[in-house]
């Protein structure tokens, strides 16, 4: 096993271009060797851009390159799947852009690649690799503010351009597949457990058919989660974790900057003029650097990966359960 893990990229996507792969080039456990496109000159346009060494035109000949040992899919959300597979099947450790799937059944057959192939398989959360994340469960695990009785967030940006990707239906755009799950997911992580219901309100662009406005509640029997996610909203993001002792608020819970610190507040006292609240800070960090390198630890150390498949198919269940209450109007299970 090299000292780094060499990873190759599928497609040309912005958030790889963009975010990714540049903070992927800085880890400490990752190098990026490869991009593929079904346009060569696009992926060599790309690979000049990063300084990337070589540039594919297609996805085959990159996952048939023996070089690399793990693939980043940032593909659109119904190719997630079926391309994760035929990675793992070319013997690449796979990480894969969030959502994972597009149902649980198709998060369920990556259960038998993974078996099949030996290869690890994560999902990109890469929030679970962030400091103040780890930071939360630990506090809350403590006791801090007691037993945990209410999560409640919200995430919110505003894109009403059809030919984004985020606003196309056949391609899993909408809120809830795209920043929902966030929610969904730190509210499973928090309480540690998966909801045994949920209910949820969904408001959906009459142009452009995706769920616009969706707002949800999760019953953890003995805590409750709620939010609102929004594509058409003023651009805003927070979430809070109460119990009878305390509450946690994070400020920046999901986009967690890489130019300046990171706050998190905790209050005991419940004064509402905020005289009680301690705050604790985060250095500079870039999320996906740190996304990057806990995966590669994960292979080269062959220990469990930052967000296991059975953890996304639970959150995937959730997503489906949402989807099926605002269409039926009643409370729906979340089934895996």
């Amino acid at each position: 096993m090299p000292a780094k893990i060499r990873f190759g990229v599928l497609s040309t996507a912005n958030i790889g271009l963009k975010k990714v792969i540049p903070a992927m080039q800085r880890g400490e456990n990752t190098e990026v060797i490869a991009i593929a496109s079904r346009d060569l000159a696009k992926a060599r346009q790309a690979a000049d851009a990063l300084g990337i060494p070589l540039a594919y035109g297609s996805y085959e000949e990159l996952l048939a390159d023996p070089n690399i040992d793990a693939i980043y899919n940032p593909l659109p959300n119904p190719l997630h799947v079926p391309w994760t597979a035929k990675a793992a099947e070319a013997g690449k450790h796979v990480l894969c852009e969030k959502p994972l799937s597009m149902t649980v059944a198709e998060a369920k057959t990556l259960v038998a690649v993974r078996a099949r192939t030996g290869v690890k398989i994560t999902e990109a959360f890469m929030i679970r690799s962030f400091p103040q994340w780890p930071r939360l469960r630990e506090l809350l695990r403590a006791g801090r503010v007691g037993e945990l009785r209410s999560v409640t967030g919200f995430f919110s940006y505003f894109n009403v351009n059809p030919a984004n990707i985020r606003n196309q239906v056949e391609t899993g755009g909408g809120g809830v597949y795209d920043i929902g799950c966030y929610l969904i997911h730190a509210s499973r992580y928090a309480f540690g457990r998966e909801p045994a219901r949920v209910v949820a309100l969904l408001d959906r662009d009459p142009e452009l058919g995706t769920d616009r406005l969706a707002s949800a509640i999760l019953d953890f029997a003995g805590g409750q989660a709620i939010f609102t996610c929004s594509t058409q909203l003023i651009p805003y993001q927070r979430i809070h974790f109460l119990g009878a002792r305390g509450r946690i608020e994070l400020e920046i819970p999901f986009n967690a900057p890489n130019d300046r610190p990171t706050r998190m507040f905790i209050d005991a006292s419940g004064d509402l003029s905020g005289s009680g609240i301690s705050t604790e800070v985060f250095p500079v960090g870039d999320q996906y650097t740190m996304q990057g390198d806990a995966f590669a630890k994960a292979i080269l150390e062959d220990t469990e990966v930052p967000v296991t498949l059975e953890d996304s198919i639970g959150n995937m269940a959730v997503i489906e359960a949402i989807f099926r209450s605002a269409a039926s109007g009643q409370w729906e299970i979340p089934y895996r």
